[in-house]
């Protein structure tokens, strides 16, 4: 499935979100800020609603009962002298429809009220242009028999000039009167229209939505304000921590006032004083000691000769020696020998610290080292029993590499296989190469005791052994990969260590093709593809 790209604006912004906490505080006020300023505008709004509906219905029954007590005091002053009901029911509609066009708000004279009467079924006198569906069902079924005032809101609809049909909120008032004329109940339905509470409502919401985003904005820029006061020595702080980290121990905070931002700017000046004067301690131990194992590996050199002299001339005599002084000749010459290769670690390993080692670097051919190596370690091999295999891809496996540096890691890495090898498995030492456009390896692989979890990383260490109690067959010193790993570091390589309990481990060295290129794969896999539980190695 193909992955969407995320825009550069939405991934510039995101990172924005992700590194600024001003951004995130000022977002997180606003939003509880819009969330109350929402709630006490509706609480607002509604009270405000409340009220104006409130006082507004309060004026609407007390219009449409002075209009009904109105109607039925001209009724009464009428009773007897007018006997034509049509005429009677006219004449008091035209009055109470004249009242409300003066007064801004619409009548409808019903019916008689009888069981399932309708204002739609013709008959009833309302004002001019109104539209009788203003008038709810509900309410005219309310008066279907006689019954007191009652009142609801509804949409009254008028007519226009053109035709058109005008909607408007507004409240509707019910009463009843009895016609002398005939002694039928009538209902009068006041409509009134609610146009100006829906007009001061409108200007109450503008006016407080203009105040609510006033708000919002002055709360923004005051939150911006107070977390900037403490976001910037937060930063200043960052950069000067990367300065430190960089090397640049010098460098400190500034301190103004005396709040808690200026103690902590104190306290973190105390400890970079601290971590320079430990820092400048522990540079200074390291130089003298590292002069102190240079300095003590040159002068060993002159003693060392004239030992070896001496040793060399008991070792070519001992055949005149009884069997214990000649013994001690032959382990002499061992031990002479043992100790020149540690003489020569110690120096290529003081040339290391000091910054001093030197790549000769040219084209390489790692399946010509491997075999080299290999012919050379054959008697070792031989002698414990262990039969060492290069598995070879067929073609070259070139690299720009130093090629002495390259044979003295190939070399540590198999004699290291063979100290460690299980000689009762009979099991062989393969040599793995491999390489690409990029990169070429080497892989030792050997099914010895193999690594503990966590062993792999201390492999590399200074005279680190898995097992103290287990002989040296090769003679090592116990820097080989501590100098390999050094010699791989040179290169721009990688050199990585595999290894479980009782299945063997593996040992792989990859360096790039042209020198100076940076690695981001091996073409070998670091974990055997036969070990019995796999693990997929992690990309770099």
């Amino acid at each position: 499935m193909a992955r969407v790209g995320v825009p550069p604006g939405l991934r510039r912004a995101l990172t924005f979100w992700r590194r600024s906490i001003q951004a995130r505080v000022v977002a997180s006020t606003l939003l509880l800020s819009a969330a109350v300023i929402s709630g006490v505008g509706w609480f607002l709004l509604t009270s405000t609603k409340d009220g104006l509906l409130e006082h507004r219905v309060d004026a609407v029954l007390a219009e449409a009962e002075a209009s009904t007590e109105e109607a039925r005091n001209r009724l009464e002053a009428a009773s007897g002298t007018e006997v034509n009901a049509s005429r009677q029911q006219r004449e008091l509609a035209d009055q109470i429809i004249a009242r409300g066009d003066t007064r801004g708000f619409s009548v409808v004279l019903g019916v008689p009220a009888r069981e399932g009467a309708r204002l739609s079924d013709g008959g009833p006198e309302y004002t001019t242009d109104l539209d009788l569906v203003s008038v709810p069902e509900s309410l005219e079924q309310h008066f279907d028999q006689v019954a007191p005032t009652a009142w609801t809101y509804t949409t009254i609809r008028t007519r226009t000039d053109a035709g058109d049909l005008v909607a408007q909120p507004g409240i509707v008032v019910g009463s009843q009167i009895i016609l002398p004329s005939d002694g039928n109940t009538y209902t009068f339905y006041f409509l009134f229209p609610l146009d100006e509470e829906q007009e001061t409502l409108g200007l109450v919401t503008r006016a407080l939505l203009t105040a609510a985003v006033a708000l919002l904005i002055l709360v923004a820029g005051i939150t911006w304000l107070v977390a900037r006061q403490v976001v910037t020595p937060i930063r200043m702080a960052r950069r000067v921590a990367e300065r430190l980290a960089s090397g640049r121990l010098q460098e400190r905070l500034r301190v103004t006032g005396e709040d808690d931002l200026a103690r902590l700017a104190t306290s973190f000046n105390q400890m970079a004083s601290n971590l320079q004067r430990q820092i400048r301690q522990l540079e200074e131990l390291s130089r003298v000691q590292r002069r102190f194992v240079s300095d003590v590996s040159h002068e060993l050199r002159t003693p060392l000769t004239t030992v070896r002299m001496a040793g060399d001339v008991l070792h070519d005599a001992r055949s005149s020696f009884d069997p214990v002084t000649a013994r001690a000749a032959e382990l002499l010459q061992v031990e002479l020998d043992r100790f020149e290769v540690l003489l020569a670690d110690l120096l290529e390993i003081s040339r290391f610290d000091a910054g001093a080692a030197v790549l000769e670097a040219d084209d390489v051919n790692l399946v010509d080292v491997a075999h080299r190596v290999v012919d050379a370690t054959r008697a070792l091999a031989d002698q414990r029993g262990v039969r060492v295999v290069v598995d070879s891809p067929g073609h070259p496996c070139l690299a720009e590499a130093d090629v002495r540096r390259v044979e003295r890691v190939v070399r540590n890495l198999i004699t290291n296989a063979i100290d460690h090898a299980d000689t009762r498995l009979g099991e062989e030492i393969k040599v793995l190469l491999g390489s690409d456009e990029h990169a070429a390896a080497i892989a030792v692989r050997d099914y010895g005791i193999g690594l503990a979890p966590g062993e792999s990383a201390m492999v590399f260490n200074r005279f680190w052994r898995a097992d103290p109690a287990r002989a040296r067959t090769s003679g090592g010193t116990g820097l080989g990969l501590s100098i390999a790993l050094e010699d791989t570091h040179l290169h721009g390589g990688w050199l990585q260590a595999w290894g479980r309990p009782g299945q063997g481990a593996q040992f792989r060295l990859t360096l790039p093709r042209r020198a100076g290129e940076p690695l981001r794969h091996s073409p070998l896999p670091l974990v055997p593809v036969d070990a019995d539980d796999p693990v997929p190695e992690k990309a770099r």
